[in-house]
This record gives structure tokens, C-alpha cells and sequence, in this order.
């Protein structure tokens, strides 16, 4: 019958010196699986160390290119946005200058209205005045004799050899005879004025014809040589002499 043979336990005996002159040592005794505890501790640390030695590196380079791939992403950002707000810059100045350009249109446009305005008004003037019966009615001179009572009337010795004339624009409205002058010619100016002429020669336009001023409406001959000429204003007589322009 075998006998059974025991291991011997041994144990560790860690030393522990100061690097004093006088430095004691102390002496830690340690079992077998105390022992096998701090070597894989040891190991342990040893490998946490080495790791952070040779995987920090790593990590730290691969932080620095993240933060230099990010500043060169703001760097990019930063151009381009600058070159945005140059282009935006100049696309201001650009509008300025069509502002001013415009602007000075502008005044040209708004002075040539004012000046094409203060034509037309003039114009308008000058066409308003042509309704206006101041012509005098006769194309040569002639002696005037003014009848104030009831209808004023203006009776006119005209030369021979002249015409009698419509004093203002308008429409011929009546054509027909006189008792006392022979024939008779009506003209609508068509703002309140209406001229009545009477006179024994033939009539020269008829109704529904338009007269401007100094259009002929007799011809004054050697029998028809006094002209009766009358201005209404809004269905009332007028003194026609007070209209009349003498000198024309």
C-alpha cells in the first residue's frame, strides 16, 4: 500500500529596503495564492500603464487630427464666408450705383414731364383760348357801332373784298334767315359760348359743320357790307365788344 506524498506549501517572503544609509528592511511574508494575487495585480498594472503608453499616443494623435481636420473646417468656413460677404459687398456697392443711376433718371423722366406738362398746359391754354369768341369777326377793318338795349348786338361796317369770320372754334348750329340782316349763322363753342352772325350775303358752311377761328362765314360784298354779330354766355346776351379782340 503507496503512501500518499503532501506538497509543501511554500511561502513568499517579499523584502522591502529604504535606499537610506541607515534604512531598515521589512520583510512581508506572503502565501502562495496572496502571492499569485499580486503578481497578476503587477501584471495587471503593468499592462494598464503600457496601454495608456502605447494607445494614448494613439488617442491623443487621433484627437489632434480630429481638432486640426476641425480647424481647417472652420478655416474653409471662414473664407467662404468672407468671400460671400465680399461678393455681398460688392453686389451693394453694384445696387448703389444702379440706385444713383436710376435716381438720376429719375429727376431727367420727372423733369421732362414737368416740362412736358407745363407744354401740354400751355397747349390746353392755347386750344381753350381758340373756344373763346375774342377773335374779332371780320378779316379786314371795319367801323363799329354797339347796340346796348335788350340783346346787345355789335353792327359792323365791313369792306368789300373781306369775309366775315368766326370768332372762336366750334359747331355750326343754325343756318337759316334773318328779318333784318337777311341771313343768319349760329356757332356752339361748346363751354356756355354761342356767336350769332347776321348778314345779307351767302351763308358759306352749314349745320353740323365745324368752324375753327377766322374760318370764313360770308363774303362781304358790295351789298352785304354791315355784319350783326351777338355773343350769348349760358342763354344770356353779352356785350360782344367787351370780348372782342380790337386789334386782331
Amino acid at each position: 500500500m503507496r503512501t500518499k506524498k503532501h506538497k509543501r506549501k511554500t511561502n513568499r517572503v517579499v523584502i522591502v529596503t529604504s535606499d537610506a544609509v541607515d534604512g531598515k528592511s521589512r520583510h512581508l511574508r506572503l502565501n502562495h495564492w496572496a502571492m499569485q494575487l499580486l503578481t497578476v495585480v503587477i501584471c495587471i498594472a503593468v499592462g494598464y500603464v503600457l496601454g495608456l503608453i502605447i494607445y494614448g499616443e494613439q488617442y491623443r494623435s487621433r484627437i489632434w487630427d480630429r481638432a486640426d481636420r476641425r480647424i481647417e473646417e472652420v478655416q474653409a468656413q471662414n473664407e467662404q464666408l468672407q468671400q460671400q460677404l465680399e461678393a455681398a459687398e460688392t453686389e451693394k456697392m453694384d445696387m448703389q450705383s444702379q440706385v444713383i443711376a436710376l435716381n438720376s433718371k429719375i429727376d431727367l423722366l420727372s423733369d421732362t414731364v414737368n416740362q412736358k406738362t407745363e407744354e401740354m398746359a400751355g397747349l390746353m391754354e392755347t386750344i381753350d383760348g381758340q373756344y373763346i369768341p375774342s377773335c374779332f369777326p371780320l378779316s379786314g377793318s371795319a367801323s363799329i357801332v354797339e347796340i346796348t338795349e335788350e340783346e346787345p348786338t355789335c353792327v359792323l361796317n365791313g369792306t368789300e373784298g373781306t369775309t366775315v369770320v368766326a370768332t372762336a372754334t366750334g359747331v355750326v348750329t343754325e343756318v337759316g334767315e334773318d328779318t333784318d340782316y337777311g341771313n343768319r349763322v349760329v356757332v356752339d363753342h361748346g363751354n356756355g359760348y354761342v356767336t350769332v352772325y347776321r348778314n345779307k350775303g351767302d351763308c358759306m358752311v352749314k349745320v353740323g359743320d365745324t368752324v375753327v377761328q377766322k374760318s370764313a362765314l360770308f363774303y362781304i360784298g358790295s351789298g352785304n357790307t354791315r355784319l350783326g354779330y351777338q355773343i350769348q354766355m349760358d342763354g344770356g346776351y353779352i356785350n360782344p365788344v367787351q370780348m372782342m379782340d380790337i386789334s386782331g
